[in-house]
């Protein structure tokens, strides 16, 4: 009996580890092209950081082209320390933001900071040193207020940052009294962190190549950590395009300010919170707790995540960043005075934060984006000081930015919701 004709089996799609030389990648492995990969993330919402350094390039050849001092070393150094007060405060809340809440007294909390300040040192006597350490104690301790009332008692942080916006702003007016203003020494520490500079020129080149080569050891150091574990990377090309775009920048930017004074303290000091902070974001459990809770705080409670104490901790880092970003605004001015913490600081504080990039939705941002935010702010209020615009102008224009900023927000939200990241 013959047996019936069969249809030859397809050769299989993939090939085992023993079939030689021949074998595909598995598809986790392959490495992107840096043109499909911008591609990729434009149709996918994840943008990241491109939009709002568009924006800042479009800011500065607007302002440039409008006031050629504008890019001057001058303006360009002092930018550098008009953001520091700001980015500190800017910073603790994108650690509120990646919950997907507000933190609406950081203004108040700044401003108490510096008149705590000035009362112990100027007042009662007692040196800088221990007066910044209860300072910015103090800014933890209104932090974990705060999160106490939003995560044990159920309290919406809007609300109870909202009473704190009151209250600690009736507390800085109390302690300043009916002077209303207290002169801090011009010659102290807390003055020296906007007003000292590194001269040397090495200095700033020094930090610009350490940056730099930072940047690529620990990009191809997660290149290798993702390959192994079989995920998307970027290809090595791409990483020393990276690479070689920041080296222009922090170069030209050492340049800058080694043509004014040097390289501002201040800034120093800011960039080593944000390279700190946003390893801990990154590279710890903890700040994988925080991007679980802003995901999803019925997964993240599922998972066994202490979701209260994590809520806690967040306002407590807030806080804290309020209080030093308080010290580095009165050390500008050094005083402490009744409109400490008051104006638009809160507006600024925030919108710096949301249009560094940062999703109100939580889950997603950055410490960098802090300091992306608050470059376009203060180049904005800058390049209208130079104009001599009035300022109403200048909030016209950070309102349209911030706008765009929560648009694209939206709409990247809404791609990723599309294909199904969401």
């Amino acid at each position: 009996m013959s047996r019936p004709w069969t249809r030859p089996l397809p050769l299989p799609l993939r090939r085992n580890r023993a079939a030689g030389p021949d074998r595909r990648p598995p598809s986790g492995q392959r490495v992107q092209n840096p043109l499909q990969a911008l591609s990729r993330r434009f149709h996918s919402g994840e943008l990241g950081a491109v939009p709002v350094v568009l924006g800042l390039v479009v800011v500065w050849i607007i302002f440039q082209s409008l006031n050629g001092n504008f890019l001057s070393p001058r303006n360009l150094s002092a930018l550098s320390v008009d953001i520091v007060g700001i980015g500190m405060i800017s910073t603790g809340v994108v650690f509120v933001l990646l919950l997907g809440e507000i933190d609406l007294s950081v203004g108040s909390v700044s401003g108490l900071a510096a008149a705590a300040f000035a009362v112990l040192n100027v007042n009662e006597g007692l040196p800088e040193g221990p007066a910044v350490l209860l300072t910015v104690l103090g800014g933890t301790a209104i932090g974990a207020i705060h999160g106490f009332f939003f995560a044990k008692v159920g309290v919406p942080a809007f609300v109870v940052t909202l009473a704190g916006l009151l209250g600690w702003n009736g507390l800085m007016l109390y302690l300043l009294g009916a002077s209303g203003t207290i002169n801090l020494d011009d010659k102290g520490l807390v003055a020296m962190l906007t007003g000292y500079y590194f001269s040397h020129v090495a200095v700033a080149y020094g930090l610009a190549a350490l940056g730099t080569a930072g940047y690529f050891l620990a990009s191809y150091r997660d290149v290798r950590r993702r390959r192994a574990a079989g995920v998307p990377t970027r290809s090595l090309r791409e990483i020393i395009l990276r690479t070689g775009v920041i080296a222009v920048i922090s170069l030209a930017a050492a340049y800058a300010l080694n043509q004014f004074e040097g390289l501002p303290l201040a800034l120093l000091i800011f960039l080593v919170f944000l390279v700190g902070l946003d390893h801990v974001l990154l590279r710890t459990r903890y700040g994988r707790m925080i991007f679980a809770l802003g995901g999803s705080v019925e997964a993240a409670r599922r998972t066994g995540l202490r979701v209260d104490l994590v809520r806690i901790s967040v306002f407590m880092v807030s806080g804290t960043m309020a209080a030093i970003g308080g010290l580095f605004l009165a050390s500008r001015v050094t005083s402490a005075t009744q409109t400490s913490g008051a104006g638009n600081l809160l507006m600024d504080a925030i919108a710096a934060a949301v249009i560094g990039g940062p999703s109100l939705f939580g889950g997603r941002g950055r410490t960098w984006s802090a300091l992306l935010g608050v470059l376009v702010i203060q180049s904005i209020a800058s390049g209208v000081a130079l104009m001599g615009v009035e300022p109403a102008v200048q909030y016209m224009i950070t309102g349209g930015v911030l706008l765009v900023a929560v648009v694209i927000d939206s709409l990247s939200r809404r791609a990723q919701r599309a294909h199904g990241r969401v």
